[in-house]
């Protein structure tokens, strides 16, 4: 049999899991493709860390390790759904869920002293965070809107916010003293290990990080934002948005940089309600309640507090006197500020835009909003979409181009904030980057409170990288485009090898340029609204933010990406969106057993998934499900088959049926194999006789209350019922 993975996941992914998965795996049990789950949710993570504490019955093994090592191998065949990336709010959550289930875990240590704390913190810090993706990601991205998506958006646009010239929308940046400026870079001579150390005014050395291994050609970059930068920046921010009338919304990304913008959430939050925490700050840290988890956590914090009720009409005097916050839930009272993992940059920014530059303020208004991106490195990007659309107005879903994206990642390649190279300074002197030799490759003078960070970027990521932009340029005849700026340090030495291996190819013919990526944008644009594509190639944050940006202006949403992984070693990663895992949706079932998640990027995923599995394994029948998978989606679009959004239409269940019957029919009437058109054939004509049936079943539970047993840990048999109420499809798919 051939293998493929599919990961068991988070939220709304993993309950559509259990109403898709036992549909693929008889489909694909009938051409010997065999499909395993691999356990990588975040409550899976957390239960893999602490063996020692479990019954047998409860340990699971490290299965992210696991997928790490195999994605290494040639023949890696892994379907990725969306995880939690876990900010500190959420693994909390997780970890008193777990321990509501009987898991004997620790709690998440707030401050570690001793060494036991510190191992324990340690451990949470593994799973915290993207921590899923830098594991699995041995190769760079190729991301892009299937044909048959661009081709159903421009016949059926979403709606798109009308833009006005006079527009009060903005970014606020800082531009100086940031991690954009402050950015020092150089390329390692040899294989080496360097030392990061703290450098006190009295020359106290402490060591921050020991052993941090590089490789011959590795790039390797150092930045700090200032805190007394950052404050001052806020501050006048603040002051903008309350002049200019316009709603305060932040943007950062709490779970991929997940320890750099926790901190500088926590900032925003302290200057927002600078005289709360000038009167009371001393109250809430006492408490442990920190301002970089949010005001939800602190809210929830102050009912133990006998001053509590009066900090909590402190902080409603200073939301009546500060700007309007954007919202994410205006009806619940849930503002921008509440969740640090809530507002993420890369969805919430495309969002604003395509609704016509507006967020909705405490009254449940849309709003011109100030939104302030602290770190100037991509903010810009955002400015020129916004720049674009008041001079020309709201793009057209029926007639753009497309921007599809060639992204570094590889080998963990430039995860700024995933990984254990960033700290809050405590005290005034030098971080110093040191080589094995004890010569000093980098170095910033900082101050108490700042934060520093460094990344690294292989030479064979960054080689590869180059390979597949010219590939991808080559097979889809389109310009490609890198988004780097020659005046900054990281970028600076990533031109110079993209120089270096461009002449490895060959380029005749191909409109390859590198332009700064706010230049980029415009360029982007202007080809977009003549209906032209173009390919952007770039880093690893930039490729978060623009494999959101463009899908949500173009077909809506960025969860019907194919998004695929060709790993350095031969192997096939294949994501299914960048849609996130979505937890309104799971609120949503719960309360009215209605999933709205739409599991097209799994099709497409599976789709690629099978192709590659037939040319690494000669297994002709896994091109057959390919081929039949890719025209049966085409139906599914064609006949509107995704889940609707509103009680008694067909929901992700239903979506999942509609599949089942038009792959079906697909593989009937295929004439590749005959033993496969058979095999099919009667599970075509029982689905298509029994529609009406499977259709009523499936709408009969809606409305009601259903009971998964958890949230983070959701119990298997109970969502498994939940996600499979039609007895009729079940017969008819477990007959495979």
């Amino acid at each position: 049999m051939s293998k493929i993975i599919y990961t068991h996941t988070d939220e709304a992914p993993l309950l559509a899991t259990y109403s898709l998965l036992p549909i693929i795996s008889g489909f694909a049990s009938k051409a010997g493709v065999e499909f395993e789950t691999r356990d990588i949710s975040l409550a899976g993570r957390i239960i893999a860390q602490f063996p020692e504490r479990l019954t047998e019955a409860q340990r699971i093994g490290d299965a992210l390790a696991e997928l790490g090592e195999l994605a290494n191998e040639p023949s890696a065949n892994i379907i990725k759904l969306p995880n939690i990336s876990a900010s500190v709010p959420q693994l909390k959550a997780a970890i008193a869920e777990l321990q509501a289930l009987g898991y004997d875990i620790p709690d998440l240590p707030e401050d570690p002293q001793t060494e036991d704390e510190k191992e324990v913190a340690a451990r949470y810090d593994r799973v915290k965070g993207s921590a899923v993706n830098p594991v699995l990601r041995q190769g760079n991205s190729d991301r892009r809107a299937p044909g048959a998506v661009k081709a159903y958006a421009k016949a059926h646009p979403h709606r798109m916010g009308a833009w006005s010239a006079d527009s009060k929308t903005s970014v606020a940046t800082m531009g100086h003293d940031d991690f954009r400026s402050n950015e020092k870079s150089f390329v390692s001579p040899a294989d080496d290990a360097l030392r990061i150390e703290h450098v006190a005014a009295d020359g106290t050395v402490t060591v921050l990080k020991d052993k941090v291994a590089v490789l011959e050609g590795e790039v390797v970059d150092a930045t700090f934002m200032s805190a007394k930068a950052l404050d001052a920046f806020l501050a006048d921010a603040i002051a903008q948005a309350k002049q200019e009338g316009v709603l305060f919304s932040a943007h950062l990304k709490a779970t991929m940089m997940k320890v750099s913008d926790p901190i500088i959430f926590g900032h925003i939050v302290k200057a927002y309600f600078a005289p709360v925490f000038a009167q009371y700050g001393a109250d809430l840290e006492a408490a442990g309640l920190s301002a970089n988890d949010g005001l939800g956590g602190i809210f929830a914090g102050l009912e133990k507090l006998e001053n509590g009720a009066e900090i909590r009409a402190a902080f409603d005097r200073a939301l009546a006197d500060g700007p309007e916050l954007a919202m994410v839930n205006s009806d619940k009272g849930i503002t921008n500020l509440h969740v640090p993992s809530d507002v993420i940059v890369d969805a919430s920014m495309p969002a604003m835009i395509r609704i016509g530059g507006h967020m909705w303020g405490p009254d449940g208004a849309e709003k011109d909003t100030l939104a302030v991106i602290p770190d100037s490195s991509y903010a810009g990007v955002y400015q020129a979409v916004i720049d674009d659309c008041k001079a020309n107005g709201a793009l057209d879903p029926t007639t753009m181009g497309t921007v599809p994206n060639v992204g570094l990642m590889a080998q963990k390649a430039e995860e700024y904030g995933s990984h254990d190279k960033t700290f809050e300074i405590a005290e005034a002197g030098t971080v110093r980057v040191v080589n094995g030799a004890g010569e000093t490759v980098l170095s910033h003078e900082v101050e108490q409170g700042d934060i520093w960070r460094a990344c690294q970027t292989k030479d064979a990521a960054i080689r590869d990288w180059v390979k597949l932009a010219v590939t991808r340029a080559r097979l889809s005849s389109t310009p490609a485009v890198f988004w780097l700026d020659e005046t900054r340090a990281h970028d600076a030495n990533l031109i110079a090898k993209i120089e270096r291996y461009l002449p490895e190819h060959d380029t005749d013919g191909l409109d390859i340029r590198v332009l700064a990526p706010a230049e980029a944008t415009t360029f982007s644009l202007e080809r977009i609204r003549q209906g032209l594509d173009t390919i952007s190639v770039t880093g690893n944050v930039l490729r978060d933010y623009n494999t959101d940006l463009f899908p949500i202006l173009e077909v809506g949403t960025s969860a019907k990406m194919l998004s695929i992984v060709p790993l350095m070693a031969g192997g096939g990663l294949f994501e299914t969106g960048a849609g996130g895992s979505a937890p309104k949706h799971v609120q949503q079932l719960v309360e009215e057993n209605y999933l709205r998640w739409d599991s097209l990027g799994e099709f497409f995923a599976l789709a690629a998934s099978f192709e590659h599995l037939a040319q690494t394994t000669d297994n002709a029948r896994a091109q057959v499900l390919a081929d039949t998978l890719d025209a049966a989606t085409g139906t599914f679009l064609e006949q509107d088959r995704s889940p609707g959004r509103k009680l008694g239409t067909i929901d992700n269940r239903g979506s999942h049926f509609y599949l089942a019957l038009y792959w079906a029919q697909e593989l009937a009437r295929q004439t590749q194999d005959a033993d496969l058109a058979a095999a099919f054939a009667p599970l075509a004509e029982k689905l298509a006789a029994d529609e009406e049936k499977i259709v009523e079943e499936l709408l009969a539970v809606q409305g009601k209350p259903a009971d998964i047993g958890g949230y983070y840990r959701p119990d298997a048999e109970k969502t498994a019922a939940v996600m499979r109420p039609s007895a009729t499809l079940n017969a008819a798919i477990d007959a495979l």
